[in-house]
């Protein structure tokens, strides 16, 4: 298996539940890191949502692994995030039998 080209920095971010004030809450994101990450295209799609088209692409992230529980270490409940790009992540796999390396599937989803 050959090694990833990393050559894209991405932010790690992870959601938050802050108070509103009037007894429920709003959810924010907060960077957890910044990791270095190959990004490559799988599928898109467009479909329509409420009248408006909707396009959505699935993305394969690979980025170094980090151990168990570190705060740097992408779970499906978080997002990346390159400028005004969002790559909402849907799993986590170990990539090699080494376990230098984690792909992550991600979607991005755009108006057009």
């Amino acid at each position: 298996m050959k090694r990833p080209h990393l050559n894209r920095r991405l932010t790690l971010e992870r959601p938050e539940r802050v108070a509103d004030g009037a007894g429920g809450f709003n959810e924010t994101w907060t960077a957890a890191g910044q990791l270095w990450a190959e990004v490559s295209a799988r599928t898109g799609s467009e479909r329509r949502v409420g009248g408006a088209a909707r396009s959505q692409m699935r993305f394969k992230i690979v980025v170094r692994n980090t151990p168990m529980g570190a705060d740097s270490r992408p779970s499906p409940d978080q997002r990346f995030r390159e400028g005004d790009r969002v790559f909402v992540i849907r799993a986590v796999a170990e990539r090699d039998p080494a376990r230098m390396y984690l792909t992550c599937f991600a979607d991005e989803e755009v108006a057009v």
